[in-house]
């Protein structure tokens, strides 16, 4: 089963995307808002399909946390923006410190 959200009547599985960026943590903040910029700017052209939640930015790697209906959007997102999408995986539960409890 899937980690999924309902936005807009559609059922959204949650994606953790790994992008291989060398150099990804000495990235200046004109790079990364300009990277923000694209990636935003296509999706508003892909519709309310997909949704990008955050990312982490790590030395080599950028992790992107993603809505979307199936892993065919995802990597057509990463194809129209220019970002690699080395892995993407489906999220299939969320755990935190209260599932300990």
């Amino acid at each position: 089963m899937l980690a999924s959200i309902h936005i807009r009547g559609m059922l959204m599985p949650k994606f953790v995307i790994e992008r291989e960026v060398p150099g990804a943590g000495n990235l200046t903040d004109a790079q990364l808002r300009e990277i923000s910029q694209k990636s935003v700017s296509v999706l508003r052209e892909m519709g309310p399909g997909i949704q990008w939640l955050h990312s982490y930015v790590t030395g080599d790697k950028v992790y992107c946390i993603y809505l979307a209906p199936d892993e065919a959007t995802i990597h057509e997102h990463a194809r129209r923006v220019g970002l690699p999408a080395n892995r993407v995986s489906a999220v299939r539960r969320l755990i935190d410190p209260t599932n300990a409890e």
